[in-house]
């Protein structure tokens, strides 16, 4: 019988979605390994032959606190110790697994720091050909020199984005022009600091911009051109795009008023019908080949959140984020006709995990992809493991 373990948050929302996932296909209930055991040094006890998933380490206070060190967790920064850490806490993961008969972990640890790490992402979906926004190369000390190489690239508006950071926290729309600017940015400025926020606010007052790109500098920041989305219904849109196994199975349409599209920073579900309407089936092929192609750029993980932009012509695509943890979309099932048609993101990956790995499969780790990427419906193209024999609930939340 397949074997699983998460290293996670116990009692946390994905954790327990995953487990829901697994009971829907009769699988144990994964047993959980918390990332604090594992960041204190904790031994890893595994059981042979499990296969072992890397979860995100959530909103824990306590997990937060031994990740960027003590503090307010709704603070902004600390990316680059954060990285450090959890860095370091995959590797004695991986050490754990190696050491275990027959463990295989579901995504490679320095994957999924590479998706951490702005910087080092859009390098490699850049030289594998995949379309980014432009990008200053090299480090940016602050806000007077991202000014300076603003000006050298000929660009008045670029979005600025901690090295590190996730869920938009830190990340800073900036425009400028004739000696003004604006800044959008869900952090939010206190005497005390830059905290985090769940709505955007715009900054107008230079000062104030330039003390927010400061703050941030230190850790690292990832300077890319401004890319113009397109828009649906007065709103701008991107789309997160769920690959498992190198099938891109999921879709959600994000849209907003203001230049981030988050959900949880007050984004709305979008209507996908009408975007793929609009893009029509050659666009919505090419815009789903370019998921594909983002996600094989990390052949070791299982699953990626794919964040791809569509311009204003509605012609060209552009890939602004891979995700390692991007499957959070309570209640979206599979794409029309596609590979999960039916299952939500965590249904479709244990489907995923059964295929590959189930005794008797033949699979090896990192084997190809359980299917290709999904046809026009009613094609049938991609099919997976049978959906679970009862309903598996989904709670609640709003996802990334």
């Amino acid at each position: 019988m397949t074997v699983l373990t998460v290293v996670g948050t116990p009692g946390e929302r994905r954790v327990i979605m995953f487990a829901r996932a697994c009971a829907g296909y009769g699988l144990r209930e994964p047993r959980v390994v918390p990332w604090t055991r594992v960041l204190r040094g904790g031994e890893i006890h595994l059981e042979p032959g499990t296969l072992v998933r890397i979860e995100s380490p959530g909103e824990d206070a306590e997990t937060d606190a031994l990740l960027r060190g003590p503090g307010d967790p709704a603070r902004t920064g600390g990316g680059a110790a954060w990285h450090a850490a959890f860095t370091a806490g995959m590797e004695r993961v991986r050490l754990a697994v190696e050491s275990t008969p027959g463990a295989r972990l579901l995504a490679e640890p320095g994957e999924i720091a590479v998706m951490f790490d702005k910087r080092l992402c859009h390098a490699r979906l850049s030289a594998a050909g995949v379309p980014v926004p432009s990008a200053l190369p090299g480090p940016v000390g602050g806000y007077a020199e991202l000014r300076e190489r603003m000006a050298e690239a000929g660009w008045a508006r670029v979005f600025v984005k901690p090295a590190h950071g996730s869920s938009a926290s830190g990340v800073v729309a900036l425009q400028t022009s004739a000696g003004r600017v604006r800044a959008v940015t869900s952090a939010e400025l206190t005497g005390g600091g830059l905290y985090n926020s769940l709505r955007t606010r715009s900054y107008e007052n230079e000062t104030e911009v330039a003390a927010i790109v400061d703050r941030l500098a230190p850790d690292g920041l990832h300077v890319e051109r401004w890319f113009p989305k397109a828009s649906v219904g007065g709103r701008v849109i991107d789309l997160r795009v769920v690959v498992v196994g190198g099938t891109p199975t999921h879709a959600v349409v994000r849209a907003a008023r203001g230049p981030m599209t988050n959900l949880h920073l007050g984004g709305e579900r979008g209507d996908l019908g009408a975007v793929r309407a609009r893009l029509g089936p050659g666009g919505w092929r090419r815009l789903l080949d370019v998921c594909a192609r983002a996600a094989a750029c990390f052949p070791g993980s299982l699953t990626a959140g794919v964040d791809v932009m569509i311009d204003t012509t509605w012609r060209d695509v552009a890939v602004a984020e891979v995700n390692a943890f991007g499957d959070l979309l309570p209640r979206l099932t599979g794409l029309p006709g596609g590979a999960a048609e039916g299952l939500d993101t965590y249904q479709a990956q244990v489907a995923a995990i059964l295929g590959r790995y189930s005794p008797g499969s033949g699979a090896v780790p990192h084997a190809p992809g359980f299917g290709a990427v999904p046809h026009a419906p009613g094609s049938g193209a991609g099919a997976i493991a049978p959906r679970p024999a009862v309903p598996v609930p989904v709670g609640g939340g709003a996802g990334d």
